[in-house]
């Protein structure tokens, strides 16, 4: 098996070909052609994410995607944006991390059209958030609630329309709230306008709210009976438009999920079959028809009310009385009294589907409620909002809702150009900085026309107008309101009026819009005869939906829906912009709905009222990376003398002078008043692709300041200072209230030789780069350098000082285990515990055999086992040479053997001083020698009473059984029992004698069997202290390697070459109700629908690209802005001229040493050899490190490696 790094590789990055260009700001022409053909390229590939700097443009592929799994999760969290391709993981990551690290709200504002896939993305950036971030009971259940919500609220407010199959018919803003330390420990869900008409009108081809489809389809037997659920063409509600399925959509499994994700928000099973019997009653509902009867209307056939009436738990005659008839307050006099009214046949079912719409939408209040409730949060700290909102649509008939729900959209591009494009350009000229002006449509003047109160008044404070002074249901109002638009705003270059109704020049294009009910819908009254009707329900539930209090006296006019939507709009930008904001633009690349189906002429449309043209100029001839002089001088102060620790003197001087000091290219900076502007400073240099790839690796590689993180995690406040230095760049509002970048870099690039050097070595040549942001990059380098070798210090003295206290507790536990009962080695005693001696953290290629963050108790090396020990398992590791394929050959690691830790029978050892040990198991024993036995056995011990809450068996002897595995290896030819003997011989290393039952192993005397760690004297302290100042390594010095093999053990001939050959080949590869149910009388509704020769056919002429709008007048022509070096070979001279050479130099007189076998630094401060090397002795110390010089270099050595000479 190959590294786990191997996985690392993306789905964009290992044999594809580049389809475009990631980033539209790189484009060499800047035209919408351009774009397009981009945009093109890239879908066709299946590349749907593009960049224009931060802004992601996303393209809807109508089918699932490959690339949302486990494995991009994991490559896009901690990176930066440039280091992977365009991807949803990307711009989630980094709002997740700005918020942590700039502890700012943060937010997403998704815009599209209709079906551009805007409610996909907004899942797919909870449900990334869900995964990154923190866990914990409480935690987890908010992350369900999270997740779960969207299936729930889709339900109840999502419908097929002509455009989209899955169109949110509301609004939604999800704050995510998270603690201070980054758990989603909290939510809250704003929703705005839902489409209540949907439930009793639509147009033809649409379809009503999914939940009405999935109960007849989902429902249970039981469930059908009790509610009369019968076919879909029964209910009138249903039939009128004649679609029932859409293709996608499994109806009967969602409703499962629905209902599961009603428990899980914690509505109780009571409640959850309340709310059903709700949406039957709506559908039951819309069966009761009126007739006329001496002009006025009464109910056609008076067995459809019994059903409704039951499901909603009252009276059938009241609920006759109160759809035919309306209790009038009249005043005269100052005396008032009520008056009964009898409604005729239209008056009588709007009265009916009033009722049928405020039923639906407080279920859907309900639910939104319940979901609020289940995540309530005491007090807010950060958050991340999710807008989902429904896009800007064109229908073939357009009424108030379209109006209203293209006005929120006119709202949200408003925020869009105030931040991207109208701010970013006055605040170059309050710092002074030279700019050309880019010109750009500002749809504010569409908005005012719309929500203007005053001078002139804008449609919607007409439209309150006519409906205060209206009375009665008809086209009156409606031709009285148009008459007052003709007369008050006419005159308006973006608004005009037909016959029927007026048009208005949106952003996005013209929309003809039908005056026909604008006034009912606008007016939204529920009559308190209704109120009343419901509030004598029987069902408490019911009750509890309508909580008014008819008794009190209104006063002033009554909230229009108008100016509902107009108040929640403002409300929400005002909330926006205390938000750093993110932006996420979508676009729908067809009508079709179908994949790899690409109409230009649509797409084009997009690009051009999105305005995604001039934002690439913006991005492109602008200063991405602007910081206030102070806070750039604070971050790059250690980066200078003069600087450090703070700069005294005038702040411009100051920056100017560091610029100046680093060789900055000043036509890539401009000094503004208060600011320093910088140009593109979030992108690496340019590079070939190949050239990129091997930063992939795996994440060791990746990131070196990611080595950084985990190595010095918590280390006062200097880590969050590091986490903060490694993010991508962000988009938002600065305190001064203007459009920042702020750039956080991730190094990216390997530690040089010679980093230690001065600063200004460090930045020779640092101008001399071609202006796309290098010289940032090189800055962030050199001071990310300076952080970690402080980092380091930090970390090792913090270490150290915990280890004094955590090392005596541990040497003496693990004595304990040993005591009396075996002897001791004289360096094991008082050595400092490590666990890890491996360094698992830089090694994948041992990691892949572990689970998924698996814990490391203890990790130790040998030539060709390595063994490792974590909470569940003991792991034995070897190498081995393949055999087939294309790296046949080469040595790869393999997991030899993998014990369960609770499946461990016993551990035998010897009662001498040698290292082996016996690991018993059902199957078969493996013998084992490890120098750090103790250590060993003592953690063992520990997670087997975790597992099994018993004592690990050990036993002492002399000698020893062991039972192999049935192969063929190593001393022994075949399996079955053999012995291991102990013989006291001479020395400390110990000799080994095999033979073919029984192994002898001869080896010197120790220290007594009850020989405890003992506390340092004085001059022990001294000997420690000292030590310390040479920087010895914390750990003991390892043993002679020794090889070992499931079972036995194997008295290797293998050189030490051969064993750093295949170490080093290794790393070389590359890199988851109480009352009777009454009679379901027939209807006549299914014949009709039988009878039909066909159904009713939607008009699609809407779908065709409309005319241009306000955003694409007055446009002129599209305008164009505009290796690695090898070293030639050259023939070797003849050595020494052909002289001969000289008389070799006399010996040093300095102790020697033959390198006995090969060993590898672990840390910059040891020494590494291959075996038969002699290296000169600077110091010999007694704790088994000693001081030597090798080829030039000092260092420290392991004495049991080496020979005196």
């Amino acid at each position: 098996m190959g590294s786990r790094g191997h996985h690392r590789y993306h789905w964009q990055s290992h044999n594809v070909k580049h389809s475009g260009v990631d980033d539209m700001v790189l484009l060499s022409k800047i035209s919408e052609d351009a774009i397009v053909e981009n945009l093109k390229k890239r879908y066709m590939d299946d590349y749907i994410f593009t960049y224009i700097g931060p802004v992601l443009i996303s393209i809807n592929p109508f089918k699932l995607m490959p690339y949302f799994g486990d494995k991009e999760v994991e490559l896009y969290q901690g990176a930066a944006q440039y280091e992977n391709p365009p991807h949803i993981y990307a711009l989630a990551d980094n709002m997740y991390r700005n918020m942590m690290i700039d502890r700012e709200n943060q937010c997403v504002i998704i815009s599209g059209e209709s079906g551009a896939g805007k409610t996909v993305a907004a899942k797919y950036i909870m449900s990334y958030i869900s995964r990154v971030s923190g866990g914990g009971p409480r935690v987890q259940h908010v992350k369900d609630i999270i997740l779960q919500s969207n299936p729930l609220l889709e339900a109840f407010g999502n419908a097929k329309t002509v455009r989209n199959n899955n169109s949110s018919r509301f609004g939604k803003y999800f704050e995510i709230q998270f603690s201070s330390g980054g758990e989603p420990d909290g939510g809250k869900i704003s929703n705005f306008l839902l489409e209540k008409s949907r439930v009793v009108m639509r147009n033809p081809g649409e379809r009503s709210f999914h939940i009405f489809y999935q109960l007849i389809e989902g429902a249970s037997g039981d469930q059908k009976s009790s509610l009369g659920i019968t076919s879909l063409d029964y209910y009138t509600y249903l039939n009128q438009s004649g679609s029932y399925k859409v293709d996608d959509i499994n109806d009967k499994s969602d409703f499962q999920e629905t209902v599961h994700a009603m428990g899980v928000i914690g509505i109780k099973p009571e409640d959850r079959s309340l709310v059903l019997q709700i949406v039957a009653g709506v559908l039951h509902l819309g069966n009761i028809n009126f007739k006329e009867a001496g002009n006025y209307a009464a109910v056609e056939s008076e067995e459809f009310l019994a059903f409704p009436a039951f499901l909603l738990g009252i009276d059938q005659n009241r609920l006759k009385e109160k759809l035919t008839s309306r209790k009038m307050d009249s005043k005269w006099g100052g005396k008032s009294e009520s008056i009964d009214v009898t409604l005729n046949v239209e008056q009588a079912c709007y009265t009916r589907d009033a009722l049928s719409k405020a039923l639906h939408s407080r279920v859907f209040d309900f639910l939104v409620e319940s979901i609020n409730k289940a995540v309530v949060k005491d007090h807010q700290e950060w958050n991340i909002g999710v807008l989902d909102i429904y896009g800007f649509e064109i229908f073939q008939k357009n009424g108030f809702e379209q109006f209203c729900i293209n006005f929120v959209n006119e709202k949200l591009q408003q925020i869009f150009i105030e931040l991207t494009l109208k701010a970013e350009q006055e605040e170059y000229v309050q710092e002074g900085i030279r700019w050309t002006p880019i010109d750009y449509f500002n749809n504010k003047i569409v908005c005012d026309l719309i929500e203007s109160k005053l001078n002139p008044p804008g449609i919607m404070s007409i439209l309150d107008d006519v409906c205060a002074t209206m009375h009665a249901v008809g086209e009156g109002a409606d031709q009285t309101m148009l008459q007052k638009l003709r007369v008050q705003i006419n005159a308006h270059e973006h608004f005009n009026s037909w016959n029927q109704g007026f048009i208005i020049h949106h952003y996005a294009g013209k929309v003809s819009y039908d005056a026909e009910g604008f006034c009912e819908r606008n007016r939204d009254v529920l009559f308190n005869d209704l109120i009343e009707l419901m509030q004598s329900s029987e069902i408490s539930f019911i009750r509890a939906l309508f909580p008014e209090n008819l008794n009190v006296d209104k006063k002033g006019r009554p909230t229009t829906a108008g100016s509902k939507i107009k108040k929640q709009a403002n409300d929400l930008v005002a909330t926006l912009m205390k938000c750093t904001p993110h932006y996420i633009r979508c676009i729908k690349p067809n009508e079709t709905k179908k994949p790899k189906d690409w109409e230009e002429s649509r797409v084009k449309h997009q690009v051009e009222y999105l305005g995604l043209k001039e934002n690439i100029r913006v991005r492109r001839a602008g200063y991405a990376y602007r910081r206030v002089f102070c806070k750039f001088l604070n971050r790059y102060a250690i980066l200078m003398k003069e600087s450090w620790p703070t700069w005294r003197g005038d702040e411009k001087q100051g920056v100017l002078h560091l610029l100046r000091s680093v060789n900055v290219d000043p036509e890539q900076y401009q000094l503004g008043h208060t600011k320093l502007f910088i140009k593109a400073p979030n992108r690496p240099p340019p590079m070939a692709p190949a050239a990129r790839l091997p930063r992939r690796r795996h994440s060791s590689n990746r990131q070196p300041a990611a080595i950084v993180r985990r190595r010095h995690r918590n280390v006062w406040g200097l880590a969050r200072e590091m986490r903060a230095d490694r993010q991508g760049s962000r988009v938002g509002v600065s305190s001064e209230g203007s459009y920042i970048t702020e750039t956080r870099t991730v190094l990216v690039l390997s530690p040089r030789p010679g980093c230690r050097g001065s600063v200004p070595a460090l930045f020779r040549g640092l101008g001399s780069g071609n202006g796309s942001g290098q010289d940032l990059f090189l800055l962030e380098e050199v001071r990310e350098r300076k952080f970690d070798g402080y980092a380091r210090a930090i970390q090792r003295a913090w270490r150290k000082h915990v280890a004094r206290k955590k090392h005596v507790q541990m040497r003496e536990e693990a004595s304990d285990l040993l005591l009396n009962r075996k002897e001791r080695r004289r360096h094991s005693l008082n050595r400092n515990f490590v666990g890890d001696y491996l360094g698992m953290d830089d090694r994948p290629e041992l990691r892949q055999f572990l689970a998924k963050r698996e814990k490391i108790d203890f990790a130790d090396k040998g030539i060709s086992r390595d063994l490792i020990l974590t909470p569940k398992c003991v792991y034995l590791i070897g190498r081995e040479k393949v055999k087939q394929g294309p790296d046949r050959g080469q040595v790869t690691e393999v997991l030899k053997r993998r014990v369960e830790v609770e499946k461990i029978l016993a551990v035998s050892l010897s009662t001498l001083q040698d290292d082996f040990l016996i690991l018993h198991e059902q199957e078969y024993d493996s013998l084992l020698e490890c120098i750090f036995k103790t250590e060993f056995i003592s953690l063992l011990s520990r997670r087997f009473e975790e597992r099994t809450h018993r004592k690990l068996p050990l036993k002492f002897n002399t000698t020893l059984d062991l039972k192999l595995k049935k192969e063929s290896w190593g001393p022994w030819s075949a399996g079955g029992s053999r012995q291991v003997q102990f013989l006291s011989g001479q020395g400390d290393r110990a000799e080994l004698r095999p033979s073919s039952k029984t192994l002898q192993v001869s080896i010197g005397p120790g220290l007594p069997k009850n020989t405890r760690p003992t506390k340092k004297s004085v001059a022990q302290s001294r000997t420690s202290r000292s030590r310390t100042q040479q920087n010895l390594p914390s750990r003991a010095a390892p043993g002679p390697p020794v090889a070992h093999q499931n079972g036995g053990l194997k008295n290797t001939n293998h050189t030490a070459n051969q064993r750093n050959a295949s170490h080093r080949h290794a790393n070389q590869r590359p890199p988851p109700a109480s009352a009777t149910r009454p009679f379901l009388p027939p209807t006549n509704n299914a014949n009709q629908s039988k009878e039909r020769s066909s159904k009713p056919q939607p008009n699609l002429d809407c779908l065709r690209v409309p005319d241009q709008g306000a955003a694409g007048n007055g446009r002129g022509p599209p305008t164009s802005n505009g290796g690695i070096a090898h070293r030639q070979t050259a023939s070797k001279p003849t050595p020494g001229g052909g002289k001969p050479k000289p008389a070799p130099k006399p010996k040093p007189q300095v102790p020697q040493c033959k390198a006995l076998y090969a060993y590898d630094a672990q840390d910059t401060d040891e020494l590494s050899f291959n075996a038969d090397d002699v290296i000169d002795i600077v110091k010999e110390d007694a704790s088994g490190w000693w001081m030597g010089r090798l080829r030039g270099k000092q260092g420290l050595f392991p004495n049991n490696y080496v020979s005196k000479i």
